[in-house]
């Protein structure tokens, strides 16, 4: 790759250079380096289909609870939710547990699991046509599985246990009850999670096969926002680089009208638009997530999607690429992208070549028509209109900067500078990037009460440091990392090790080490798959066997990693979920537990952890080991009523506790 610092040695660059250097090859086009749409000279057209459906008419399956009654959906299909996308309909239970689940077809039971965690206690029905229908969060299982699972937890000692069935071994019939309702795992209330899935575990939208009276909705869609967004470095969207937020203030008109942004939006190059919006059933307030999303620029398909088939599990943390990540992390707002962005390869989408962006051109306008629907044909559009506007050099002052400051982020591949200048001139100052001995000044973009935006393309080499007005900044990004392959990047304490699907896209990493604690890049970047991290400590840690990796907040907060010392114990390495700052911490300090009560209902016991967590538990009841279950939400260990393989709970018992550590605290008590 040519460097742009030994290209241009110390002269005023034109920012028309880079998209130059792009186009005729001199730079690899990477993020956001697809041709986008020219939406206004295209012919008429029809988008493709965003992914066949399966062949399932309707009433095949039946409600799973109350069937043919009212019910109300708390969570519907593909809705945004932290890391992955709503993979099923939350189904609401009267805000009650033991509700009866009945299974949706025939079929056989070929999975069960129990856990404290996920979707707990969770049921899988699979069906003469390849499909699966699974059953989340339950509070208990019924029938003869039932018991084989509690056999084979008595078998292996162990509550926390996942078993898979042979097709004749547990066959149901439609409308047979399999479960009770519950509240278990990462359930945060009471409620049936209930998905859809075809023979590649594909999660599928329950309610595109219809037949569900038991659901009503004729309430239409609700724009919260919408933004345009300026994704190339000649971009520029009311003059500026960057995102431009638009709220309604008025409601949607009647009639279905949906929204009519009055004003035109000036705008110039190659732009994306973002929508926050979402989506009711009737009779309940929860906001649900929308099902399908259509943009229509000059009367031209532009970008489509429908969230009806969402592969699991790896097509659901795509939902850090569907959405705004950084935009929902730094300001709260979750935008949805209505354009495909670099790294996202769901199936869900159907757009032109461009993938939904769309290239502005000075002097003609674009009507632009956004249609959010939900799965029962409700919709809201809304109506708005870019004007194709040159981005020329522009000023605005402000008599309350004194003094010169610089600031600048990282923009997808480009560096954003702001400095602010006192100076009067017609024409901001310039801003200089160092590389060694080598120099590259930079003319503003525009100037906006007194503050200079420039912008340089980061893949014609990184610079060490800015400087504007006597103010230098150290440039803190230190490698490229590319996406879709291996890369290792090291300093003197650490080692990062990416796989090909570690990164969504290309990343400018930043590092840092200090009295403990590791920075790991920003967590506002998301991680597509974990990114092993390899750390190394100061000094050797006294006790390697009960020492990990955590993750640490601002506020003090500690959640364990875990991690695999070397064979020299210099240098301890796991896989990381999301970036962030991590320290090595030592925990020596066993679990804590005390019997809550006692009785003919069973025994509780509160348990808990001061800094790994636990990891198993053992009751043992004169010598025989008796069952508990173990609830995250409250701390708590349980016996169940309904287990008969256990001894009685009378006479000396002992509880022992294991955290991830190693530590240990036995219980001795009397029942």
């Amino acid at each position: 790759m040519p460097d742009i610092f030994s290209l241009q040695p110390r002269r005023l660059l034109s920012l028309a250079l880079l998209p130059m250097l792009i186009t005729l090859g001199a730079l690899p086009a990477s993020c956001g380096g697809q041709e986008p749409d020219t939406v206004a000279q295209k012919p008429a057209a029809t988008l493709p289909a965003a992914g066949a459906r399966p062949e399932v008419p309707n009433g095949y399956f039946l409600f799973p609870i109350k069937p043919g009654q009212q019910n109300y959906l708390a969570g519907s299909m593909g809705e945004l939710r932290p890391n992955h996308f709503h993979g099923g309909l939350d189904i609401k239970t009267d805000g009650r547990v033991d509700l009866p689940v009945h299974a949706a077809a025939d079929g056989y039971i070929s999975r069960l699991k129990q856990s404290s965690f996920g979707y707990g206690n969770v049921l899988y029905i699979t069906h003469p046509n390849g499909m699966t229908t699974v059953y989340g969060h339950l509070n208990h299982f019924k029938g003869a599985a039932a018991e084989e699972l509690l056999r084979q937890q008595y078998a292996k000692q162990t509550y926390e246990l996942e078993l898979f069935f042979d097709k004749d071994k547990f066959p149901v019939k439609r409308g047979e009850v399999v479960a009770l309702s519950g509240n278990t795992g990462g359930s945060a209330g009471p409620h049936l999670h209930w998905e859809v899935r075809d023979a590649q575990d594909n999660q599928l939208n329950p309610l595109q096969f219809g037949g569900f009276p038991e659901i009503q909705d004729h309430v239409p869609p609700q724009l919260q926002a919408f933004a345009v967004e300026a994704l190339g470095i000649e971009a520029r969207v009311q003059g500026r680089f960057g995102k431009s937020v638009f709220v309604p203030t008025a409601p949607a008109l009647p009639g279905g009208g949906g929204h009519v942004w009055a004003d035109t939006i000036p705008a110039f190059g190659q732009v994306g638009l973002l929508v926050q919006a979402f989506d009711r059933f009737d009779g309940v307030w929860n906001k649900n997530g929308l099902q399908r999303v259509e943009v229509r620029v000059n009367g031209q398909p532009l970008y489509k999607h429908v969230v009806d088939d969402i592969p699991f599990p790896e097509g659901s943390r795509q939902i850090n690429r569907h959405v705004d990540y950084e935009w929902r992390h730094t300001q709260g707002r979750q935008f949805e992208k209505l354009f495909v962005d670099d790294g996202n390869d769901l199936s869900m989408y159907s757009t032109g070549p461009g993938k939904g962006r769309l290239r502005v051109e000075a002097g003609k306008t674009y009507a632009v028509e956004i249609i959010l629907a939900d799965s029962y044909g409700n919709q809201t559009p809304l109506r708005f209109v870019l004007r194709g506007q040159d981005p020329s050099y522009y000023k605005t002052r402000s008599a309350q900067v004194k003094k010169p400051a610089l600031r600048y982020d990282i923009s997808r591949n480009l560096l954003v500078a702001v400095a602010t200048d006192p100076d009067t001139a017609a024409t901001g100052g310039p801003l200089t990037l160092f590389k060694g001995n080598r120099r590259l000044t930079l003319k503003p973009s525009y100037t906006v009460q007194s503050e200079n935006t420039y912008l340089y393309d980061l893949r014609a080499g990184l610079p060490d440091s800015l400087q504007f007005g006597g103010v230098t900044k150290r440039f803190d990004r230190q490698a490229i990392i590319p996406s879709g392959q291996d890369f290792a990047f090291s300093t003197h304490n650490l080692q990062l090790s990416f796989s090909p699907k570690t990164l969504f896209d290309t990343l400018y990493v930043q590092t840092s080490y200090k009295a403990g604690t590791w920075t790991v890049h920003l967590p506002r970047t998301p991680l597509y798959e974990t990114l092993r991290v390899s750390l190394r400590p100061d000094a050797p840690v006294a006790d390697p066997r009960r020492t990990a990796i955590y993750g640490v907040t601002a506020k003090g907060g500690k959640a364990y990693v875990g991690g695999k010392w070397d064979a020299a114990g210099t240098t301890i390495s796991a896989n990381i979920k999301t970036f962030g700052q991590f320290r090595i911490l030592t925990d020596t300090i066993p679990p804590s537990g005390r019997l809550l009560s006692k009785g003919p209902g069973g025994v509780v016991f509160k348990v808990g952890d001061d800094l790994s967590g636990l990891a198993s538990y053992k009751l043992e009841v004169n010598g025989q080991f008796h069952l508990l279950r173990f609830e995250h939400k409250n701390a708590t260990l349980f016996s169940e009523r309904t287990d008969k393989l256990g001894p009685p709970l009378r006479g000396p018992a002992t509880l022992r506790l294991t955290d991830q550590a190693g530590n240990e605290k036995v219980i001795n008590v009397t029942l």
